[in-house]
């Protein structure tokens, strides 16, 4: 694995493919994304599958898509954590040899008889081994596990870019298991040594694993390497103050890909939930990368807020360009098992006054529907309530007027103007008739707007079809 230039910011994620991807995950994703590429690093990927049951292909496929989607690409090919098994029990033996861990010969239920003992007596749990310095002219021929040595005296400090510095005593810091007696590495042994030989800088990851950071010191510190610089992000909340989870919702990313929220949006709000800048609040990756810093951080955790993430991607869906947009709507089509979207063109053609009303794809395709519907449209209860003798003779008289009209605005504007004085009425209300023939719904775009996007062949057709 090639050294890393040492000013050089690399950062990485580090999922187990135990699930699919969390949105507290996605966040702590993007922190590693947006502070390595505004400083022109590296964002690395290490799927951390030694948990050989619940690790399997299928979610690690849900974790690559979810990043995917999001729009969060990584350098280089991820790295198995498994796959580097023989090199994490050969730091644990270089470990062995320095003096800075030791053979413990102690069985399970020598380890559970120790603690169940502490309890009742209410000391510590922390396992003490009685093998710690016995001599290796005295070690039996038996299996054993190979123990750091953590510190018996004095304390610990580590100095957190979001939390501040953190001190804990010797006394609460153990001997971890860094191998097992089969040779299979632990996890705490495992993500130092893979973090030092991916020249990882930063590790940002959630708080909850502050006190790792801890355990893995006693690592760094055995083998002479430079800790990274710690960063602990504070968790996601729900509305209720609750660590987030199933009851408040969704909480995995592909749900909100399903939901047809935009990538951009959701990248944007992520980057807000926990962390800020000023004023800013809508944001594109350039402006997020510039600005993000881990300064920003809050400690206190995030509360996620469903509303806002909806207009936010809302925003974001305002903001860009028609082809690109139409885009991602077929995308959310074919990702979410849906008919492919008819009437490319029109739809196209639509999109200006249909997007600032929608905060969501499906919002978005509903705002097209008569973009996109085919003949005949069938008026739901609202519209066909708007379609009496009077209204379908209007729409009949109009369909003559109309034919080899002008088609623009001003012109069908006039047309339609003089028909609702000739009978007597207003705009509006021969609006309401004009919008069921075209839509098939009262709520619905501008009628003129729908007429100039439908062209004079649909329209007409759609007239005629309403007035008989």
């Amino acid at each position: 694995m090639p050294a890393a230039s040492p000013d050089r910011v690399v950062t990485r994620f580090a999922p187990s493919p135990t699930g699919a991807l969390h949105i507290g995950g996605a966040r702590t994703a993007l922190f590693n994304w947006l502070f390595a590429r505004g400083r022109g690093g590296r964002f690395l990927l290490r799927i951390e599958d030694t948990d050989r049951e619940r690790s399997t292909p299928g979610n690690e496929r849900l974790i690559l898509d979810g990043l995917s989607w999001l729009g969060l690409d990584w350098d280089g090919e991820p790295i198995s954590q498994f796959a580097r098994r023989d090199r994490h029990a050969a730091v644990a033996c270089e470990m062995l040899a320095r003096g800075a861990a030791y053979k413990c010969f102690s069985t399970p239920a020598e380890v559970e008889a120790f603690r169940e003992r502490a309890r009742a007596e209410g000391r510590s749990t922390l396992f003490r081994s009685p093998w710690r310095d016995v001599p290796e002219d005295q070690h039996p021929d038996l299996p054993f596990v190979i123990r750091v040595k953590a510190p018996q005296e004095g304390s610990m400090t580590v100095r957190d870019a979001v939390q501040g510095p953190v001190t804990v005593g010797a006394d609460q810091l153990d001997d971890m298991v860094l191998l097992r007696a089969d040779g299979t590495p632990l996890y705490m042994l495992a993500v130092v040594v893979d973090d030092h030989d991916m020249g990882v800088t930063h590790v940002i990851r959630g708080d909850d694993h502050l006190t790792n950071a801890f355990r893995q010191r006693l690592v760094y510190d055995a083998m002479g390497w430079e800790a990274p610089v710690f960063a602990h992000v504070p968790l996601i909340f729900g509305p209720d103050g609750k660590k987030l989870s199933k009851r408040h919702g969704a909480t995995a990313t592909a749900d909100y890909r399903a939901m047809g929220f935009l990538a951009s949006g959701m990248r944007n709000y992520l980057a807000r939930l926990g962390w800020g800048h000023g004023d800013m609040d809508v944001f594109d990756d350039g402006e997020a990368m510039a600005a993000f810093s881990l300064e920003g951080i809050t400690k206190a955790p995030a509360r996620f807020d469903f509303k806002k993430l909806e207009s936010l991607s809302g925003a974001h869906m305002a903001r860009t360009p028609d082809d690109a947009l139409l885009a991602e709507l077929e995308a959310f089509l074919s990702a979410t098992g849906r008919p492919a979207l008819p009437h490319r063109d029109r739809a196209l053609a639509a999109l200006p006054f249909a997007k600032p009303k929608a905060r969501t794809l499906p919002q978005l395709l509903d705002q097209l529907a008569f973009a996109i519907a085919d003949r005949p449209v069938v008026p739901d209860d609202r519209a066909a309530a708007a379609l009496s003798p009077q209204a379908r003779e209007a729409l009949a008289a109009l369909t003559l007027q109309l034919h080899g009209a002008t088609w623009d605005r001003g012109a069908l504007e006039g047309i339609v103007a003089a028909e609702a004085e000739a009978r007597g009425t207003t705009l509006g209300a021969l609006a309401a008739p004009l919008r069921a023939a075209l839509a098939g719904r009262a709520q619905a775009p501008s009628v003129f707007d729908m007429m100039l996007v439908l062209g004079p062949e649909e329209t007409l057709a759609r007239l005629r079809d309403a007035a008989t």
